[in-house]
């Protein structure tokens, strides 16, 4: 039997295929370099395996696409690796979240509704109501409102290009993790620790939510890992980025 996500894997090749052919990087019965055989070629090392292709095309059969030739696929046609193989982002690039204005023009007024720390003590502190506001730095940005928000600078490159080093993330608290939306970008606390990746929900078999699977925009450096849910855990959505001009 077919796995559930090598479905999801070939149904996102027909998608990509589709969309390179509305480009015109891809006409089926082409003899000229663009056709099913020269995809064969590129992503099977066969010219002759054309008729895996279609077969991979055509969602009544039984054959799907597997993640190596799916990797091939993306090299040959400048497809968006993370999205082919985790549905991450979209075919041609990253979804990217909302960028604010550069540093120069976010100047508050010393007071707001973002709570700006660092990564370190965002994530050994408890944010919520009850913080104090004469210890901490609050600033504002226009379309940014509503309660429950923090800012903090990105130190790595691990979710590069999407956010870079330096980069300064406002993030909104999420009340409950069912609210979670797979392949978006969460700052996650836990245990501590602060991580800010796309995140996947992983139940147990109770429908509960037991771990987050954590990826990086950066995936040839960074490999994706798990992290269980306990009681330290809470997640905010990124919903803004501030980056240096």
């Amino acid at each position: 039997m077919i796995k559930e996500d090598r479905i999801d894997l070939n149904k996102r090749f027909i998608n990509a295929f589709k969309l390179l052919e509305d480009r015109g990087a891809i006409v089926k019965n082409d003899r000229g370099g663009k056709g099913v055989g020269d995809v064969a070629e590129r992503v099977l090392g066969n010219k002759a395996y054309g008729h895996i292709i279609r077969a991979f095309l055509n969602p009544d059969s039984k054959r799907v696409i597997d993640y190596g030739q799916a990797q091939s696929f993306c090299r040959a046609y400048d497809i968006n690796e993370a999205w082919l193989l985790h549905g991450i982002g979209n075919a041609f690039g990253f979804d990217m979240p909302g960028d604010a204005f550069s540093n120069d023009k976010f100047v508050s007024p010393g007071s707001g509704n973002i709570l700006f720390t660092t990564a370190r003590a965002f994530a050994g502190a408890t944010l919520g109501s009850g913080d104090s506001a004469e210890d901490n730095t609050y600033f504002s940005i226009p379309g940014v409102g509503g309660a429950g928000l923090v800012a903090f600078q990105i130190d790595g490159n691990s979710m590069d290009p999407v956010i870079r080093h330096g980069d300064i993330v406002v993030c909104k608290s999420v009340e409950n993790l069912n609210d979670i939306r797979d392949n978006e970008i969460y700052a996650v606390r836990s245990n501590g620790q602060v991580w800010v990746k796309y995140v996947q929900k992983n139940f147990n078999n109770r429908g509960r939510i037991v771990r987050l699977k954590m990826i990086s925009a950066n995936y040839f450096d960074n490999d994706p890992f798990e992290e269980d849910v306990n009681e330290t855990t809470r997640l905010y959505k990124v919903v803004r980025k501030i980056s240096n001009v």
